[in-house]
């Protein structure tokens, strides 16, 4: 489960959706090298707890990370073998239709993430693949076929 510094949005539960944490404890996890990965996106710090997910790998549980791009790269970094997928959406437009229609960002938020989405297109072909996302069903079908997992 990952963890971030932000503010649960309506909604969302602790240790459900993520494990919400202050600076300083997100700083101590950091420090002590339990994060996988972590980034900073929209003023807010976000990462994976390292320890859950190789224990996973070690048991042979294929594991999904959705993460950023600074997050990927650091996992390219440390985990070579890593499978990385470039989640892109259909088109410009569609993502600027997602973003405004969720209605849970102020606007100078939606245009700081409309920058950084620009920065992390231009980056796509660092990834091993690319799965567009026009729809939940068919991103995962797709995500599930690149994993070696039989969509149903």
């Amino acid at each position: 489960m990952s963890v971030t510094t932000r503010r649960p949005r309506p909604g969302e539960t602790q240790g459900v959706n993520y494990r919400f944490v202050d600076h300083a404890e997100f700083a101590r996890m950091v420090e002590h090298g339990e994060l996988l990965e972590y980034a900073e996106f929209a003023g807010n710090f976000y990462g994976t707890p390292r320890a859950p997910v190789l224990e996973h790998l070690a048991a042979g549980t294929p594991v999904l990370l959705e993460i950023e791009l600074q997050g990927a790269r650091q996992v390219r970094a440390s985990m070579p073998e890593a499978l990385l997928v470039f989640l892109a959406p259909p088109s410009w437009e569609e993502l600027v239709r997602r973003l405004v229609g969720r209605g849970t960002e102020p606007a100078e938020v939606i245009a700081h993430r409309l920058e950084t989405a620009r920065v992390e297109l231009a980056a796509e072909s660092e990834f091993d693949a690319t799965v567009v996302n026009a729809s939940v069903e068919e991103a995962t079908s797709a995500l599930l076929g690149l994993m070696g997992l039989n969509p149903s």
